[in-house]
C-alpha cells in the first residue's frame, strides 16, 4: 500500500509535525488504547480496523484472547495481514454492515466508523446485535463539523446527539474521552499537508448549495477556534 487518505491512515507513511499527519495518527492511537484500557478478555471485533493497527495494539496487550478486524476495504485488509498481523488477530474484508459472526462478541470497537455510514442508528443496532448482553462497545466521533470538508463523511454530531443514539438503543456509558485537535486553517485551505490534498473540493460551490453546512462551520469555529473535537465513548448493553 503506497497511498494514505483522509480515511486511511498507514503509520509508516504520516508526515511528522502534520496536523492531518502524525498528529491525527496520535489522535487515533490514544482512541485505541483508552479502548485497550477497558477491554476485559475474550473476543473483540474491531469494525472498520483500516489497516489493522489498532487491532495489533489491542491484541498486544495481552487483555484479550483474539481481535477480527473487520474493513470494508480489500487493500487495507491484506496490508493489515502483512504488516500488523498477529497470533490473536484475524483480518476480513467486509462491508460492517453486513458482517455476520457464529458468536457473539465481548466487546466491539469501531472508532471514526460512525460519520461515514448512511444510517448511524441502524449502523449501531447492527454492532448490537453482535454483542453479548453486558458486553463493551466503544466507539468514537468528530463533534465539531466534518462533514463540509471531508466528503466521506455523511453525518456531523453533537455529544448529545451522539449519545441519544446509544442510549434510545438500550445502551449504558461508562466512560468518555474528549479529544482537540488545533489545525492551521492556512495549511488545510491551501493543501500544504499531505493528507490535506483530499479535502472536499468546490468547498465554497459545496457551502453555497449547503449554507446550513457554512453557518454549523462558522458557529463552531467562533466558539472552538480553529480545532476538531472527538468524543470516544465506552458503552455496556444492559441486560
Amino acid at each position: 500500500m503506497k497511498t494514505e487518505t483522509l480515511e486511511r491512515i498507514i503509520p509508516d507513511l504520516v508526515e511528522a509535525n502534520e496536523s492531518t499527519g502524525s498528529e491525527t495518527l496520535q489522535l487515533h492511537l490514544e482512541r485505541y488504547t483508552f479502548a485497550k484500557d477497558h477491554l476485559e478478555g475474550g473476543t473483540v471485533l474491531d469494525c472498520a480496523c483500516g489497516v489493522g493497527y489498532g487491532s495489533y495494539l489491542m491484541a498486544d496487550s495481552g487483555k484479550v484472547d483474539q481481535v477480527i478486524g473487520v474493513d470494508i476495504d480489500a487493500e487495507s485488509v491484506n496490508y493489515a495481514k502483512d504488516r500488523y498481523k498477529h497470533e490473536k488477530t484475524t483480518f476480513i474484508n467486509s462491508d460492517g454492515m453486513k458482517f455476520t459472526h457464529d458468536k457473539k462478541f465481548d466487546a466491539i470497537t469501531s472508532l471514526e466508523t460512525i460519520e461515514h455510514v448512511p444510517d448511524p442508528k441502524a449502523f449501531i443496532a447492527h454492532l448490537k446485535s453482535l454483542l453479548k448482553p453486558g458486553g463493551l462497545l466503544i466507539g468514537s466521533v468528530p463533534t465539531t463539523p466534518s462533514v463540509d470538508v471531508n466528503p466521506h463523511h455523511i453525518s456531523d454530531f453533537t455529544k448529545a446527539s451522539f449519545r441519544k443514539m446509544f442510549t434510545d438503543l438500550g445502551f449504558e456509558e461508562l466512560d468518555a474521552q474528549i479529544q482537540i485537535q488545533k489545525f492551521s486553517l492556512y495549511k488545510i485551505i491551501f493543501k500544504k499537508e499531505k493528507r490535506a490534498q483530499n479535502i472536499r473540493k468546490g468547498l465554497i460551490n459545496y457551502y453555497l448549495s449547503h449554507p446550513d453546512a457554512f453557518f454549523k462551520r462558522i458557529f463552531a469555529t467562533l466558539r472552538y477556534g480553529y480545532a476538531n473535537h472527538y468524543i470516544t465513548i465506552v458503552w455496556k448493553l444492559k441486560g
